[in-house]
């Protein structure tokens, strides 16, 4: 371990002891996150859970006007993957606020150790292949 700062670490070992403390009011702020979105035109809004699974659809009558079903599907596609965005953005920040930063304690030129945030980033179907890449590298 040399060249890194034992009060760093030191410093880190605290603040994950700190992060498992409060790791029931971390997963409980996680479980309420929610994202919403609109389409551009206003007639599909969506809600997503914490997860990405759907909470509310709304679909204004107006899209009777002018039935399209293929034109709806992407709609309601595009404005889910907003949603998706918003809550995964809403989760990072949770998560971000409660793990120590360890950048300082990984020497230059060394491999960072797997990053849970990088993770984060991933939809459940692509989290094998992601930590397959993890740990190829």
């Amino acid at each position: 371990m040399s060249g890194v700062d034992p009060s760093a670490l030191l410093g880190v070992i605290r603040e994950l002891r700190q992060t498992v403390g409060d790791a029931a009011e971390t997963q409980r702020k996680v479980l309420t996150v929610t994202g919403t979105a609109t389409s551009p035109d206003g007639l599909v809004t969506v809600v997503v859970g914490p997860r990405g699974q759907l909470v509310d659809l709304r679909i204004d009558p107006r899209v009777y006007r002018k039935p399209n079903a293929g034109a709806l599907a992407a709609t309601i596609l595009a404005t889910a993957r907003a949603a998706v965005e918003q809550a995964t953005e809403q989760t990072r920040e949770i998560v971000d606020s409660r793990l120590p930063d360890i950048g300082g304690l990984v020497p230059p030129g060394v491999e960072r150790p797997f990053d849970v945030r990088s993770l984060m980033r991933h939809h459940d179907g692509d989290l094998k292949r992601a930590l397959d890449d993890a740990g190829d590298s």
